[in-house]
């Protein structure tokens, strides 16, 4: 791991344990204490049961796409990606390219046709995301006082992710959109890669045209409307589901809708490329939300560290003891700075 991602670890974990500290140390520890240890297993086996319900997504697209492999094969990937997107910078999504090239190699199959997997996969959760979403920014506008300048960029954040939900569905279904997509990606190789050669551009070609192949085939087939979009919508229940029943242990009775809109609103402070995970502030977030929404700050304080235990940490380190089994090749392509620029090189050595 390098400085930089030591750094942002770091900052991190100081902006938790200053808002802790705010909140009271000693009164989260008495909280904790009177936790319902069954409840809070209850949760972990929830989140373990929402991560096959994320490899069970990414099984049935990799059936739509001619790719025959397991959940037995997929779950440990999943785990991998999860672990690798917590400890990346959230705007990177670094662990999406890392488990396509884990698929790819196992599996000896071609990068652009496991990478349309991963990005099918990523873009049916945005589905649910977005009509949760929706209903956070008006239960903000009407139940929480928010700065303007916030509740703003909250709406720019939606309305670019379903521009790009746009964007991706259009290039699945317009073969003339992804030739002009892979024009502009030449000419991007032409301008910033040193490398480039007349044989990386066909590469390139061969690579967008098959991703758009595989998307292609993926839209059309009516497996994903029937299995896998409705996959999407129970595994955000799941979560709900999750923190609600942490809640219940604290013996606090929290609104699902509630828990869905700070759920939203955490999600969308997450994506802020500087932290890993939206470590700190993501807690923070949750903390206040709770709080205004009448749980007292130090059961808040207490809820958002489990639920963050569990959600968070929980997956980072069982994917990171797990990464070690798919060898160094992996290790050398996980870095806040380099990882897509160890991807393209990956492409250019095929």
């Amino acid at each position: 791991m390098d400085k930089k991602s030591i750094f942002f670890i770091g900052l991190s974990i100081a902006i938790l344990v200053v808002m802790l500290y705010l909140v009271g140390i000693d009164s989260i520890i008495a909280a904790l204490e009177m936790a319902d240890k069954g409840l809070i297993l209850l949760a972990i086996g929830l989140e373990l049961f929402t991560i096959f319900l994320y490899t069970l997504r990414w099984y049935v697209l990799n059936k739509v796409a001619d790719i025959n492999t397991n959940l037995k094969k997929l779950f440990p990937m999943i785990l991998v990606g999860l672990a690798i997107n917590n400890i990346t910078p959230s705007g990177r999504g670094g662990g999406e390219p890392v488990r396509a090239y884990i698929l790819s190699r196992e599996e000896d199959l071609p990068m652009e046709n496991t990478f349309a997997t991963v990005v099918a996969d990523r873009t049916l959760d945005t589905f649910p995301f977005l009509v949760l979403a929706v209903i956070a920014v008006i239960g903000v506008i009407l139940y929480f006082p928010m700065n303007p300048l916030i509740l703003a960029l909250m709406i720019i954040a939606v309305i670019e992710i379903l521009v790009l939900l746009l964007i991706i569905i259009y290039m699945s279904i317009n073969r003339k959109f992804g030739e002009r997509l892979n024009g502009w990606i030449i000419g991007l190789s032409r301008r910033f890669y040193k490398k480039n050669t007349p044989e990386f551009e066909d590469k390139i070609t061969s690579v967008v045209m098959g991703f758009q192949d595989t998307m292609n085939r993926m839209v059309d087939d009516k497996k994903v409307m029937v299995y896998a979009l409705p996959l999407s919508f129970i595994i955000w229940i799941f979560e709900i589901l999750r923190v609600y029943i942490i809640f219940l242990a604290f013996g606090a009775v929290l609104s699902p809708l509630i828990i869905a809109e700070v759920f939203i609103i955490a999600s969308l402070v997450g994506m802020i490329p500087l932290l890993p995970g939206g470590l700190g502030a993501v807690d923070g977030i949750m903390i206040i939300f709770y709080s205004a929404a009448g749980i007292t700050p130090s059961l808040a304080a207490a809820a958002t560290v489990v639920e963050r235990l569990i959600s968070f940490w929980l997956p980072t380190i069982l994917g990171m003891v797990i990464l070690p089994y798919y060898g160094s090749s992996i290790l050398d392509k996980i870095s806040f700075s380099s990882s897509e620029d160890k991807l393209i090189e990956e492409l250019d050595d095929e």
